[in-house]
């Protein structure tokens, strides 16, 4: 019996791609915020769950808007989103991923983003909270604005929260990159060994206690970046900034708290580094540049502080990354938190 002759595929044409299933959905999720000073009774109002925000408050937070004119977080956010499209269409292919922004107290909501994700035919979302030092007990706000929003999705979507990033090599490497940046520009004015202090947004006490491991995200983050930007330890410490207006204890010490002493060991400057803060807002441009720059000035340093890396091409490979990360653990059996 003859054999059986296999077909003759020479000079047939495979296709080019195969047919595209549906897009993975990525929302960056960030708290959001007033752009101006006629913005924030409402964004205070959606901060404080509905309820009339002290005036005194209100006029403060008007006050601050008035002297650094607006926020651009959301201006720079939706930059962030844009830019990891990119990226993403250029690995992935055109359509692979649909990149959407939501903010937890102001628009673009979450919700809204959900629903445009949700219309596009998303059936695997990735959120990725803009901030990463992650924990469930500080930012379980987002999670839970999440939940509510998938409602819009198919009951068989997949939708996973990114965990902590603070580790995330690209993250790492565009801090220590400005870093590098600020103190070659302080050399070349004659300051050769400028203290760095890593700030992050104070909590709290009572809140950072129910989830420590918060913290030690923190450390984490500023013990890695300082190895990668060549700080030994006696040149750099950790503080907070922007602790909150209630009367109960937040987290020390604060900026202001260690720019005094600074002076007395004889520095003239100081390089502030926040490492939790990814774009340009209110808590940057006020908190630092203005209330710290102040305080700094007052106490007899020249204050000086990194570029934030708004949509610095290695944040956004970071945020690549943090993606893929979280489409491994979806695609594992039984992964993911499937809806129905």
């Amino acid at each position: 019996m003859p054999a059986k002759e296999e077909p003759d595929t020479r000079g047939a044409t495979a296709p080019l791609h195969e047919p595209p299933g549906p897009p993975v959905g990525v929302l960056l999720m960030t708290y959001g915020s007033a752009v101006t000073a006629e913005d924030v009774p409402a964004y205070l109002r959606s901060v404080y769950r509905g309820r009339d925000p002290d005036p005194e408050l209100v006029a403060e937070f008007q006050r601050r808007y008035r002297v650094v004119g607006r926020s651009p977080l959301i201006e720079r956010t939706r930059e962030q989103g844009a830019a990891l499209a990119a990226l993403l269409a250029a690995e992935h292919g055109q359509g692979s991923h649909l990149v959407e922004v939501g903010m937890l107290h102001s628009a673009p909501w979450i919700d809204q983003a959900v629903a445009r994700l949700a219309s596009a035919g998303v059936r695997r979302l990735v959120g990725v909270v803009l901030a990463p030092q992650f924990s469930p007990v500080i930012m379980g706000g987002y999670g839970r604005a999440l939940e509510a929003a998938t409602a819009r999705l198919a009951p068989d979507a997949t939708v996973t929260v990114a965990g902590p990033w603070h580790r995330t090599p690209a993250f790492v490497d565009c801090l220590a990159k400005r870093v590098g940046e600020a103190l070659g520009r302080l050399r070349a004015t004659g300051e050769p060994e400028v203290p760095v202090i890593f700030t992050a947004h104070s909590l709290p006490k009572a809140v950072v206690d129910r989830d420590t491991a918060y913290l030690d995200q923190l450390a984490e983050t500023c013990e890695e970046l300082a190895a990668r930007a060549g700080l030994d330890q006696p040149r750099w410490r950790f503080a907070y900034q922007s602790a909150g207006h209630t009367p109960e204890e937040w987290l020390k010490p604060d900026l202001k708290d260690l720019l005094p002493g600074l002076r007395a060991e004889g520095h003239r400057a100081v390089l502030v580094v926040p490492v939790q803060f990814l774009a340009d807002h209110l808590e940057i441009l006020y908190d630092i540049d203005v209330a710290a720059r102040q305080e700094a000035e007052d106490a007899g340093i020249a204050f000086h502080r990194i570029e934030l890396p708004n949509a610095d091409p290695l944040l956004v490979r970071a945020l690549a990354e943090v993606v893929a990360r979280e489409e491994a653990v979806a695609a594992r059996p039984a992964a993911g938190a499937a809806r129905g």
